[in-house]
């Protein structure tokens, strides 16, 4: 009664998706622009802090994975606010299926987008020189998938009680691209003054990050990678939990 309900809404997404290719374009797109305008232009005055020892480019080739992730797993998420101004996310709360399958499915919908996406520009990293091993491809694709598991978890969290796509983008420039800014993609958290090293210490994207550097540049550091990985997946889970609370309301108090 749980995964039929959620298999059909996550199915409902990637039809949706496949059905909007300026949503494909755009999500691989505008990574990859920022990926190479960034890299090459940052490339000569900043010098690399890679677990490879490679330039900018290769720094930033992860970074840039997780803005593929983030954004079409948040972006994903704006199908509620969509379905909510259609009536269509009314009709599956009277439904007899328990609301934690809501969750669930909208979040596996999300999963699958953004880590195919990102597996896609996964397969580009011989172009920024990363030659890395298929174990660590595997524990990379690993990563990238309890990532996009979290990610369009908190965005579920965030889109439940927005009622325009507007204030979503407001939140999604206030809080969400800040938090990628610094979890490291960027610049390494050596290199950050103050009291930004204390942020980005508790910035959660920053170990899901990190694992998936060391899953690139596997130099097989199996205590580090496990730690990064565990954070990334409690990560996941408190977002799961929080967004099935969030959805297990009355029914009279979501369709007003």
């Amino acid at each position: 009664m749980l995964l039929l309900p959620a298999f059909s809404l996550a199915k409902r997404e990637l039809v949706r998706f496949l059905r909007q290719r300026n949503r494909i374009i755009g999500a691989l797109a505008t990574p990859i622009v920022f990926w190479l305008l960034i890299g090459l232009g940052m490339g000569r005055s900043f010098k690399a802090d890679t677990p490879g020892g490679g330039d900018y480019l290769q720094y930033f080739f992860p970074g840039t994975v997780m803005m593929v992730i983030l954004f079409t797993a948040i972006f994903s998420t704006i199908s509620i606010i969509e379905d909510r101004r259609e009536g269509f996310l009314q009709s599956v709360l009277v439904a007899p299926v328990p609301r934690m399958a809501i969750v669930l499915g909208k979040i596996l919908g999300g999963t699958v987008l953004a880590s195919g996406q990102a597996l896609i520009f996964l397969l580009l990293a011989p172009l920024a020189g990363i030659s890395f091993s298929i174990a660590g491809f595997l524990l990379s694709l690993l990563v990238v998938i309890l990532t996009s598991f979290a990610l369009t978890g908190l965005g579920v969290c965030i889109a439940w009680r927005m009622s325009s796509t507007q204030g979503f983008h407001a939140i999604m420039n206030l809080f969400l691209m800040p938090m990628w800014f610094l979890s490291g993609a960027l610049f390494p958290p050596s290199q950050a003054r103050g009291g930004l090293k204390w942020i980005m210490a508790a910035n959660p994207l920053t170990y899901a990050l990190n694992a998936l550097r060391q899953g690139l540049f596997w130099r097989q550091e199996y205590a580090a990678f496990a730690t990064q990985t565990l954070v990334t997946i409690a990560f996941g889970g408190v977002m799961f939990i929080l967004a099935s609370r969030m959805v297990a309301k009355p029914i009279a108090a979501d369709l007003q």
